[in-house]
């Protein structure tokens, strides 16, 4: 009884390790969502800070619709050329009431 107590604290306190830890990066990601808009308000090109450079360079992205392929190609080709990949995953949230 008293490791399935151990084993109970030892994995919350890794969860909400982990909870903590999301938490502060969800705010580091807004943080630097807001600088990065900020840093391309003032156009392409370096910008220096004290420690580090910035560049801002325009780019473009090609995407594909997936949803025009698939209608386009049959399902034994999509299968054909389709792989798997296995993975785990881990989703946080926030107790409530805490």
């Amino acid at each position: 009884m008293l490791n399935t107590q151990i084993k109970n604290l030892t994995e919350v306190n890794l969860v909400d390790q982990l909870g903590l830890i999301k938490a502060e990066i969800a705010q580091l990601q807004e943080q630097e969502k807001a600088l990065k808009e900020q840093l391309i308000a003032l156009g392409d090109g370096k910008h220096s800070g004290n420690l580090y450079d910035a560049t801002v360079s325009p780019t473009s992205r090609d995407t594909l619709d997936m949803e025009a392929v698939r209608a386009k190609l049959s399902p034994q080709f999509i299968r054909a050329h389709t792989s798997t990949t296995h993975f785990s995953t881990i989703r946080v949230t926030a107790r409530k009431g805490n």
